[in-house]
């Protein structure tokens, strides 16, 4: 299986994406940092799923997709500070915390799968 063929994958992918929009907005575009910070995390997640889909072993697959995990939950975790600091909206926060869950819940079910198969 390729990695763009996977769902979850798509929806990393469309997470930075979202993530790198409404990082062009407001005060948030004008924080460098903490909008990098932002922006390499989201791009991490769908980075490291599909680099572990190009691994050939189970264990480093399943590694990365812990990786990716990961950076879904430094991400949430920016994002909600991003909003109690005021450079994000409770609505873009909204929006990017239900994708970072979706994601993440996405990634455990995927693990789970890999890890229980022979």
């Amino acid at each position: 299986m390729h990695h763009r063929d996977l769902q979850v994958w798509q929806k990393a992918k469309q997470l930075a994406v979202n993530v790198y929009a409404d990082c062009r907005k407001g005060d948030l575009a004008r924080d460098y940092g903490f909008r990098d910070q932002m922006q390499r995390a989201s791009v991490s997640i769908a980075s490291n799923i599909a680099e572990g889909y190009a691994r050939e072993s189970a264990k480093d697959r399943c590694h990365l997709l812990v990786v990716a995990k990961g950076s879904c939950a430094e991400l949430q975790t920016q994002i909600e500070i991003a909003r109690e600091i005021g450079l994000l909206d409770q609505a873009g926060f909204a929006r990017l915390d239900t994708q970072c869950d979706e994601v993440a819940r996405m990634l455990t079910g995927l693990l789970k799968t890999l890890r229980s198969s022979p």
